[in-house]
């Protein structure tokens, strides 16, 4: 008798809440109808007659509903054509006559960005109606991907040549297919002959907030540069192991000059601790436009 007198309890509280859940949604529903129409006296009456209310754009803080119809009032004043959209992602019940729901609300002004903040309001169940008696905000953090990190780089997109009387090296740049690398591929040649060819590949660094470089050559060195960019200007800490075992490092610079020119150098090369001469800045021109020379 225990375990079904438990079980008829149970299914009327359900639906009960169920109900309450379904009539708090109609609520966050018409609070942003009625933010949209500018209405502050319709806003307030959905409070609780000693609710506390604060300005999320302002910070201040208000008690009741007549000072919350004032300063919403207020804001309407200041902030004209403001509009607002609300995702409700759980609603939880407390108790029978106090609801938690958890929420995305985003705050709209023409010729701005959209300010989103995650909020949690407190509801309170007065005489069968759910009226909001607390509402607490935090921003929602702005999550960059791999792909803005490497913005600036995306120039590098495409096909480019450094030629001269001497040797020719080609290097072909894209995205991978998530875009959260970019991929070098480069080959150089010495007259018709084939000469070294290699890979680099450029990505974001989470871990160490920075964005860093990968290369691999055809003759089996490899090496890892950490890219620093100052202004149009980048700057590559190379090092890495050559094929016969010996450490190197050096400083690679790249300038963006336009869509269809960089400049390269490198300095302060250094091979099993002997200082090397640096390599000259060249011209770099993207593939079928005019080049530059060494």
């Amino acid at each position: 008798m225990t375990v079904a007198w438990v079980a008829l309890c149970v299914r009327p509280v359900a639906a009960d809440q169920a109900a309450d859940e379904a009539t708090i949604r109609k609520e966050v529903a018409a609070y942003v109808a009625a933010f949209n129409q500018g209405d502050a006296k319709a806003l307030a009456a959905m409070w609780s007659p000693e609710a506390v209310y604060t300005n999320p754009l302002s910070g201040d803080q208000v008690v009741g509903r007549e000072a919350i119809a004032e300063q919403f009032a207020a804001i309407f004043n200041e902030n004209k054509d403001i509009k607002l959209s609300a995702v409700t992602e759980s609603i939880q019940f407390i108790s029978p006559g106090v609801a938690l729901e958890v929420g995305t609300a985003t705050v709209m002004q023409p010729d701005q960005e959209p300010e989103e903040s995650a909020y949690t309001a407190v509801y309170v169940k007065r005489d069968g109606s759910w009226l909001l008696d607390r509402v607490t905000e935090e921003d929602v953090p702005v999550v960059i991907s791999h792909q803005d990190r490497l913005k600036d780089l995306e120039w590098m997109i495409g096909s480019w040549v450094d030629q001269d009387d001497q040797a020719t090296v080609v290097t072909t740049c894209q995205w991978t297919k998530n875009r959260n690398f970019m991929v070098r591929m480069f080959a150089m040649a010495i007259g018709d002959r084939f000469e070294h060819s290699g890979m680099q590949i450029i990505g974001w660094d989470p871990a160490a907030g920075q964005i860093k470089s990968w290369v691999f050559d055809s003759d089996g060195g490899f090496g890892e540069g950490i890219w620093k960019q100052k202004e149009k200007t980048w700057h590559i800490q190379s090092t890495g192991t050559l094929p016969d075992g010996s450490k190197m490092s050096s400083t690679n610079i790249m300038t963006y000059v336009d869509d269809h020119t960089f400049t390269w150098q490198s300095i302060n090369r250094i091979v099993d601790g002997e200082l090397l001469p640096n390599v000259d800045e060249v011209v770099v021109a993207r593939e079928g436009a005019v080049g530059g020379s060494k």
